[in-house]
């Protein structure tokens, strides 16, 4: 992962400065300089005086259950009354930023593994201040003193709650150093707790940032080109114009150097219909026309050519694949995905044309980045900018774009209304068929692979190529996450843990199809490569996958041997009879510090393949709260799943992107979900990632379980058993 240091990079190229955002105007004078911003409990912690207990989170809270697991993070050395405990979300004040990075940031599986120590740190701080106040107005030694459930207790048997106290402790100093929990002493994290707003979720009063209301608030949507990066040539907005509701129709910049219209209107379906109205004619002929079928025999034509390498010092061992007693010949094909998150793209924004300042409501992974691009396209300071997190329906990479495109063009549709007189607030929307053409796709891969080894499966050569676009050239994260021509985050996950002699080189062609991180990064296309083809060698010389897995892994990845035998050992691996047509299947990798295991049975039913069951063991060192761990296992593992799943696929044609909907691209539903269970590595190490990890696996398990029953790997995603 980036440092922190190259992340106060990403910063400035991105036009974000820690400095620029105001500090809190209740912010105590005698607050402890000596302290960072994000490291100050006035930032994070409310007590109300009925004793509510509000946590400031500094993440996007979008389904992943940090808005739980923080909480449970500062409340546990708060000693504070758990069931009297709620969330609110941070925004871009400096408090707010990833505490390793130091930027603002929802994303690589971090939040829980950066703000482990942070938010303990902060609990313990406000616990010994409380401490402090109590003290000083009983006039006894502090050490005299305990808590328990928001309360000060003295020895002789006095209280004092915390919303009694919290007036004059927040006027203390703030400790420098605190004594944190021993595990032994846990109460709160460590144990599977429901999510805060789990009841609002499930009545459905959770509000996202879709749901946003405002006096006088109209609803805009956006006519996008076709094909990305194309101009307006003329248009005909008669027809859009009579429709009832619609207010204006403006000309805006959209992503990529294109040009859009923008409908506002009374509300969504006003505007949905006036957009339908629209006669519009498109000039794409400066921009690159992709087709997908075209595209792959250009990706099969370079994984045939010299690219730039990773591996250089495994040169020498190619020389030995042309006299290896066992060959494997692979080409792998993996399509853009979408991320087609529940809650689509929006943005509400409210210009206050009077002071020359903004307000933006948005579900966002960035809200420092992103403020900084509102200012921009606003034209104003980004002091200007107040920007309100709000939670959101899900994303998976989708709302942290590095060209923060669609805050940009609801700032710019919010501009243009102003400039025609119009002053309310516009939420900016887009529907699902916006959201699933408009772009920031997972790259499409091909992966070519040449494999020698013997008779005891004992690898002798690898050649391996990989050809796919870069998913930050471009962006501010290029500076360090491309060495050598090479996106270190299209390779992630090749090779290790296994000990191969392997070259790998890369290719990153440019293509007119805006691609970004989706849900494990470079893990969705390189944990299946790997797995497959490891099960395939195994499966060559008639060796146990489990056993040759752990054969390679040796003494020297002892996370991933305890993870897939914590997997076969829950699963029943062959010591249950399977039904007759049904086989195991397995696979192991590593994401974000996080190894999840995987052991599934499946079968070929009509054609298609179906998986019955699927065990999970996950090693993520401490586990904060188990049943966001399960959530996010399941979740991660329905996702991966929907890869393999027939119309999984974005494609091209002419520059147009085929799929519009649900109905042409397809989502794992809960009628795929096999049966399934999730079991935790015990460990008291502080914790790595969890919202990703458990995706990259599953689909290779699922595949080496058909390849039992068909003899076939399938070499493509989607699965396709009729080939």
């Amino acid at each position: 992962m980036p440092s922190r240091r190259n992340f106060l990079k990403i910063s400035t190229a991105a036009g974000f400065a820690l400095g620029v955002f105001p500090v809190f105007a209740n912010q105590s004078k005698s607050e402890n300089k000596a302290l960072k911003a994000h490291e100050q409990p006035i930032a994070f912690l409310r007590i109300a005086s009925d004793g509510m207990v509000t946590v400031t989170i500094n993440r996007l809270e979008f389904g992943q259950g940090v808005n739980t697991a923080l909480p449970m993070l500062l409340a546990e050395e708060l000693d504070a009354d758990w069931s009297r405990v709620n969330m609110v979300h941070g925004n871009a004040h400096p408090a707010y930023a990833d505490p390793m990075f130091g930027m603002h940031i929802t994303g690589g599986s971090g939040s829980i593994k950066h703000s482990f120590l942070q938010y303990r740190e902060l609990g313990a701080r406000a616990r010994a201040m409380f401490i402090a106040a109590a003290a000083n107005r009983w006039q006894v030694d502090p050490t005299s003193l305990r808590t328990d459930r928001s309360k000060v207790i003295a020895a002789d048997g006095r209280l004092l709650s915390y919303a009694e106290l919290v007036d004059a402790a927040m006027k203390l100093e703030v400790p420098t150093h605190v004594q944190l929990k021993k595990p032994a002493e846990f109460r709160i994290i460590g144990r599977p707790i429901g999510r805060i707003n789990a009841r609002d979720i499930a009545i459905g009063q959770q509000q996202y940032g879709i749901d946003v209301r405002l006096p006088g608030m109209l609803t805009a949507v956006i006519a996008h080109p076709p094909v990305f990066g194309a101009k307006l040539t003329s248009y005909d907005d008669s027809a859009a114009k009579k429709i009832q509701g619609v207010r204006a129709i403006l000309k805006i910049a959209v992503d990529r150097g294109g040009e859009g219209l923008a409908i506002v209107a009374d509300g969504f379906w006003q505007a949905k219909q006036a957009r339908a109205a629209l006669q519009i004619e498109w000039d794409s002929s400066h921009v690159e026309k992709v087709d997908s079928k075209r595209q792959l025999e250009q990706y099969r034509k370079l994984s045939k050519q010299a690219g730039n390498q990773h591996f250089k010092q495994e040169d020498a061992v190619i020389a030995k694949l042309a006299n290896a007693p066992k060959r494997i010949h692979a080409e792998y094909y993996f399509p853009y995905l979408a991320h087609a998150p529940m809650e689509p793209l929006n943005c509400t924004v409210q210009l206050h044309a009077s002071r020359n300042q903004a307000e933006l409501w948005v579900g966002t992974q960035m809200p420092g980045i992103e403020t900084m691009a509102a200012a921009q396209a606003l034209g104003i300071t980004a002091d200007a900018v107040q920007l309100h997190v709000q939670m959101a329906g899900g994303g998976f990479g989708r709302r942290a774009v590095p060209t923060c495109d669609y805050v940009t063009e609801s700032c710019h549709v919010a501009k243009a209304a102003q400039a025609i007189g119009i002053q309310a607030p516009i939420r900016t929307i887009w529907s699902r068929e916006d959201d699933i053409r408009g772009g920031y796709y997972r790259p499409m891969h091909v992966h070519r692979a040449e494999i020698g080894y013997d008779d005891k499966a004992q690898i002798q050569a690898w050649d391996h190529t990989i050809v796919g676009q870069s998913i930050v050239a471009g962006t501010p994260f290029e500076g360090f996450l491309i060495k050598d021509g090479i996106d270190s985050t299209a390779i992630e996950g090749m090779r290790d843990p296994y000990p191969i002699p392997m070259r790998l080189t890369v290719h990153h062609p440019k293509v007119n199809v805006p691609v970004l991180w989706w849900r494990s990064v470079g893990s969705t296309h390189t944990a299946y490569v790997m797995e497959t083809l490891i099960d395939e060698i195994a499966r060559s010389v008639k060796i146990d996958p489990v056993a040759y897995r752990m054969q390679q892994f040796g003494d020297r990845h002892p996370r991933h041997s305890t993870a897939l035998q914590l997997a076969v050992e829950k699963s029943g691996y062959k010591k249950r009879r399977l039904p007759k047509g049904h086989a195991w299947g397995v696979a192991v990798h590593e994401s974000f510090e996080t190894v999840v295991a995987y052991v599934v049975t499946a079968s070929v039913k009509d054609g298609k393949a179906v998986m019955h069951t699927a065990t999970a063991a996950v090693h993520c060192n401490f586990a904060v709260n188990p049943k966001t761990i399960e959530a996010q296992i399941q979740g991660a593992a329905l996702m991966g799943l929907g890869m393999c799943l027939e119309n999984a696929a974005i494609t091209l044609k002419d520059g147009e992107v085929q799929q519009n909907n649900f109905g042409e691209y397809a989502v794992a539903r809960m009628t795929d979900m096999p049966r399934m269970s999730v079991h935790i590595v015990p460990s008291a190490e502080p914790p790595t990632g969890i919202g990703e990890p458990g995706l990259p696996p599953i689909a290779p398990a699922f595949a080496n379980a058909i390849a039992q029953i068909t003899g076939k790997v399938q070499r493509s995603l989607p699965f396709d058993l009729t080939t």
